[in-house]
């Protein structure tokens, strides 16, 4: 049965035939209208990552980011309030900042000159009285974001009026982000070393998918498993070859949140000792010991590995190791990809030398495996239209589900319970049409 058509009807029924509890209809990665649909009720309508707090620290800085497929500017003014623009003229539509990160009292548009501060609020037009006395600045302020919200460093927008406050829809995720920042710190969190992007001809959905997947690792990485088993006899991930019989599990946080925990196999008996070997390991290792205490070594050493944790922050924010991984959504096909290093404050310099080197490790040994995945899948949704469905049913009669505290349910970690858990969220919100705005009351151009 073709079900192309039945996607353009906008009704609840519509999206309850596309995605079901075992399959998702391919339209739902290839149709450009359904992606335009999510860029007004997911990407605008619920809580989208924007960057992190470390990454623009001082009173007039700024970085550029993605608010979905809308390009914006999260700037802090002169008092570090943050704001979150569109980055669009009001003139005639140009892209006014063209640098990705810096520090600005103001923006010049470089069409017209057109100058506007850094809370978005129009200051300076050349030629002002061209415009006569009805001319209203305040009519031509940037569009903005009219919710910006933070959650102990992590920065969130939504263009919604009336999405639930970001508490509330992180919900029980957030005990796991005080987990993943605790493990590694704290509040210390520092975003601003360099990042791997990658700019990958795939929908996003591609990329949220695989998040939460212990199924694909010992095909996708094989070669990455073989050279760790033939080289150091074991060791990292190495534990994902059967995974069923593991103690990992992955977990349906929630609000379309998920989680593998690894933890268990990871630090089964030092998260240090299973890791690849790195330039530098012996000699960190030596100052651990020759420095502290030997009841602090094993958590000194552990600072500098992953947290043994994928953390899925629907819809586009993924925790993984001591990374941060962000999607920005750009066409139906099309997506950019980028890994956040991580580093800490207050610690001794080697450890974070070695949290980047293993920060180093994965985007360049593991992440190009699934890149080629999501392309590979992408082109497959998109060429052959009578093949109509993507599976999603592993362990949906297995009954090895499980009920945890405060509703938490928990599955083997090669489950698809984290695809059935985030679809039933992007129905929710694919059902409902947000009350979207970017600019305040009385304030409409």
């Amino acid at each position: 049965m073709n079900m192309e058509l039945a996607t353009t009807d906008r009704t609840d029924g519509a999206w309850d035939q596309v995605v079901t509890d075992t399959r998702v209809h391919r339209s739902v990665y290839a149709d450009p209208s359904i992606f335009q649909h999510e860029m007004a009720s997911i990407f605008a309508g619920t809580w989208v990552y924007l960057l992190h707090e470390s990454e623009i620290p001082n009173a007039n800085d700024f970085r550029a980011a993605r608010l979905g497929s809308r390009p914006v500017i999260v700037t802090r003014d002169a008092k570090n309030q943050l704001h979150v623009l569109m980055n669009r003229c009001t003139h005639r539509g140009a892209t006014i900042c063209r640098e990705k990160s810096g520090q600005a009292a103001t923006f010049t548009c470089p069409y017209h000159g057109w100058r506007f501060k850094n809370d978005g609020k129009l200051m300076g037009v050349p030629g002002r009285d061209a415009y006569g006395n009805a001319f209203s600045r305040d009519r031509f302020s940037l569009g903005r974001a009219p919710r910006v919200e933070s959650y102990r460093g992590f920065v969130f927008a939504t263009l919604n009026q009336e999405a639930p406050d970001l508490e509330t829809h992180l919900g029980q995720a957030r005990f796991f982000i005080d987990q993943w920042l605790d493990q590694g710190g704290g509040d210390g969190l520092v975003v601003q070393s360099s990042a791997h992007r990658f700019h990958l001809k795939c929908n996003w959905k591609l990329i949220f998918d695989n998040a939460g997947d212990g199924y694909h690792v010992p095909f996708s990485h094989q070669s990455l498993l073989k050279m760790t088993a033939d080289r150091y006899g074991g060791g990292d991930m190495t534990y994902f070859g059967d995974a069923d019989k593991s103690s990992m599990r992955v977990y349906d946080l929630g609000n379309g949140h998920t989680l593998i925990d690894q933890r268990e196999e990871m630090y089964n008996p030092s998260a240090w000792k299973q890791q690849r070997p790195q330039p530098g390991r012996e000699t960190f290792e030596g100052s651990v010991a020759a420095r502290k205490p030997q009841d602090e070594q094993s958590s000194t050493l552990d600072m500098a590995v992953g947290s043994g944790m994928n953390l899925n922050i629907f819809p586009n924010l993924l925790l993984i190791g001591n990374q941060i991984q962000v999607i920005e959504p750009l066409s139906v096909g099309e997506t950019i990809l980028t890994w956040y290093a991580t580093t800490l404050d207050g610690v001794d310099e080697e450890v974070n030398v070695m949290r980047m080197r293993t920060q180093e490790d994965f985007p360049i040994l593991g992440e190009t495996d699934d890149a080629a995945n999501f392309e590979a899948c992408q082109q497959g949704l998109m060429s052959i239209p009578e093949e109509e469905w993507v599976d999603i049913s592993r362990h949906v009669t297995t009954n090895t589900d499980r009920a945890e505290r405060d509703g938490i349910v928990s599955g083997p970690v090669t489950s698809d319970l984290h695809l059935r858990a985030y679809f039933r969220r992007w129905k929710e919100l694919m059902k409902v049409k947000p009350n979207i705005q970017t600019r305040p009351e009385g304030d409409a151009q």
